[in-house]
């Protein structure tokens, strides 16, 4: 019995270790790409982020939140930064101008939330980010992932068409994972994702041997602020400070769900603690070009998906991300990993958080009137992120952000609303 637990913990540590590793990975490559980095300072910050990555997660499972919850790039700040970054031209900035802006404006939110955390102001923010707005987020936080997801497993060319054999591949690994999940027993059940990433790794290999890995060691050039160092582009900081400190909604979204999934309740000091963490990675992050982090609401689709609550594979997981980062063989390794496959398992993973999502409503009584509460915010959100960003180019620069990210705006809307409407009132004339 105790080899066996063994055996599961070690298959659980490397379940985590592939989930962490291939929702962060991608990040810097991105990241790289649209503040036009040279390959090795692209490469630095890749094993930077694997590094912290890493480190992050053990501190918030052991000291921070106590939850299994991944600690990784916000999606909200992710999706910020590529906007600016490619927004660059129109906006008749440098990419280094813009970097330091945006670095400018995180380090404040991180200042922020610490003070938040320190002076013990945490029901003051909870006031701002109540349930419903905790919903749309979680909502809109869904169709962005999955939208990510699902285009990143199509293999779209360069040329914007699809890959016709790498998308069969791709829907052949979301049948099997989704099949594994639903019909196979538990001990195959909690490792669809495991087996998904392997199988679909192997097949790869195999029908596209010319393909390779995605991204080759060019031998990482270490140094401070890559994006840009700190200055006083208000514009982008404001834009960045704002985003910063909306990524609290992460922290307490992700603890809610966990302990709602796990049958305990978050104690008030596992918000403070955990808040104090990503404050101070926050302020940390943009020193060495990454993308600030936060508890990953994600988390809540892959424990639903594996039904694996213990820490310590979560821990382990993260600490062998930690060594791997220090490791360049080991990079090397796991960058020939190929992208499309780990967007078609996580393309099922995720979608459990939107069960997530759909759960937070229960018990919410909605009318014909306090639907607008959700319904117009959450689809005002999907429709601008289907809106291409240049339909926004003769706006105010300051606006384009904002307006280009369906996730801020319909989380900035949904918290004017719940502070400046009545719903009850409207609640009441129906009854």
């Amino acid at each position: 019995m105790k080899s066996w637990r063994s055996s599961v913990t070690l298959f659980s540590s490397f379940q985590w270790l592939f989930f962490i590793f291939a929702n962060t990975v991608v990040v810097p490559i991105s990241i790289g790409a649209a503040f036009d980095l040279p390959p090795n300072v692209t490469e630095m910050t890749m094993r930077s982020s694997l590094i912290f990555t890493g480190i992050a997660c053990v501190f918030q499972g052991w000291k921070g939140h106590k939850y299994p919850l991944m600690e990784g790039h916000s999606g909200l700040l992710w999706g910020v930064m590529l906007n600016l970054g490619l927004s660059a031209p129109s906006i008749g900035l440098g990419y280094a101008e813009i970097g330091g802006g945006i670095a400018t404006g995180l380090i404040a939110a991180g200042v922020v939330t610490l003070i938040i955390s320190a002076f013990n102001l945490i029901s003051h923010v909870q006031k701002i980010f109540t349930p419903m707005v905790m919903t749309v987020y979680l909502f809109l936080l869904t169709f962005q992932l999955i939208f990510v997801f699902f285009k990143g497993m199509l293999g779209i060319t360069e040329n914007g068409e699809i890959n016709i054999p790498v998308s069969f591949l791709s829907v052949g690994i979301v049948l099997l994972v989704s099949i594994l999940k639903i019909k196979g027993p538990r001990t195959i059940s909690n490792f669809s994702i495991l087996i998904g990433i392997i199988v679909g790794w192997i097949f790869y290999e195999l029908l596209f041997p010319e393909a390779g890995g995605e991204m080759g060691s060019t031998g990482a050039a270490f140094s401070f602020f890559p994006l840009g160092a700190p200055n006083l582009q208000f514009g982008i900081i404001a834009i960045s400070f704002f985003a910063g400190l909306l990524n609290l909604c992460n922290t307490f979204a992700s603890i809610q769900a966990a302990s709602e999934l796990i049958g305990d309740e978050a104690e008030h000091k596992q918000y403070r603690n955990s808040l104090f963490m990503t404050g101070g990675f926050t302020i940390f992050a943009p020193l060495l070009g990454l993308v600030p982090y936060t508890p990953f609401t994600s988390s809540i689709g892959f424990l639903q998906s594996t039904q694996i609550y213990e820490r310590k594979p979560f821990l382990l997981g993260g600490m062998l991300l930690t060594i791997i980062g220090l490791i360049p063989p080991f990079i090397s390794f796991l960058a020939t990993m190929p992208i499309t496959v780990g967007n078609a398992v996580l393309f099922v993973a995720y979608l459990q958080l939107f069960g997530t999502a759909f759960n937070s409503v229960k018990g919410q009584q909605f009318t014909s009137d306090t639907i607008f509460r959700l319904a117009v915010l959450v689809l005002i959100g999907v429709s601008l992120m289907n809106v291409l960003p240049t339909a926004f180019s003769n706006l105010p620069a300051l606006l384009q952000p904002f307006l280009t990210n369906g996730l801020i705006m319909g989380v900035l809307i949904s918290i004017v609303l719940e502070k400046s409407v009545n719903w009850t009132r409207y609640e009441q004339l129906h009854n």
